[in-house]
């Protein structure tokens, strides 16, 4: 499908400092087999039957293939790299050269045709651990104080509130723990996660990138 080009898009590729040959050679193969491009989270985004499946993510030392739900992917060979140690539904298919790039076309274009595939049956990422979250204490009494929170919490996405239970849980002592919650409140009902942007300034939406400290 060829690209729906919009300034802001166009702005994002010419703009970029470093791997702007991988990100170009990247964005043309997405193309090529087929999704569509749009503009979310100021940044170019792919799509295909209604459902996010992949962006185009250059990073400090490589430049990725971000696939929302790549858990779902075939990878007999482990080319595919979990973003963090609690990430389960994303992968990122990491590149450092263009040439590395045109080495591994062939399994690109598989990642990309199989996660159509993925996206036309709406097939759906299983969170095994969401329904194992055991909410810490402090985060349950609040619960119970705050109006709405509770019903907010729920409807984040399961990622989104495990973020949120490991970063809590985490604390050792239950006033630091309680500490979080508060700390936290006003992302849960805003709906946002524990690394989501939210001062509307970040260039990697909806992730914050720091640029509020700059």
């Amino acid at each position: 499908m060829p690209a729906v080009s919009t300034p802001e898009i166009e702005e994002f590729y010419a703009g970029l400092d470093a791997w702007r040959d991988e990100a170009a050679a990247l964005r043309a193969i997405v193309l090529d087999v087929g999704l569509e491009e749009t503009w979310k989270w100021r940044q170019p985004c792919y799509v295909h039957a209604g459902t996010n499946v992949v962006m185009v993510a250059p990073f400090k030392e490589h430049c990725d293939l971000a696939f929302f739900a790549g858990v779902l992917l075939s990878d007999p060979d482990g080319l595919l790299t979990v973003p963090g140690k609690d990430s389960q539904s994303a992968r990122q298919f990491r590149f450092t050269s263009v040439a590395e790039i045109e080495r591994h076309d062939a399994a690109i274009r598989g990642f990309l045709t199989e996660a159509k595939d993925h996206a036309e049956a709406g097939t759906k990422v299983e969170f095994a651990a969401k329904d194992e979250l055991q909410l810490p204490d402090e985060l349950l009494a609040r619960f119970d104080d705050v109006e709405g929170l509770e019903g907010a919490f729920h409807a984040l996405t399961p990622g989104r509130q495990r973020g949120f239970v490991l970063h809590i849980a985490g604390a050792k002592q239950s006033a630091t723990r309680a500490k979080r919650v508060e700390g936290h409140l006003e992302r849960i009902l805003a709906g946002k996660g524990i690394h989501d942007c939210v001062c509307g300034t970040s260039a990697r939406m909806p992730r914050c990138d720091g640029s509020h400290s700059r």
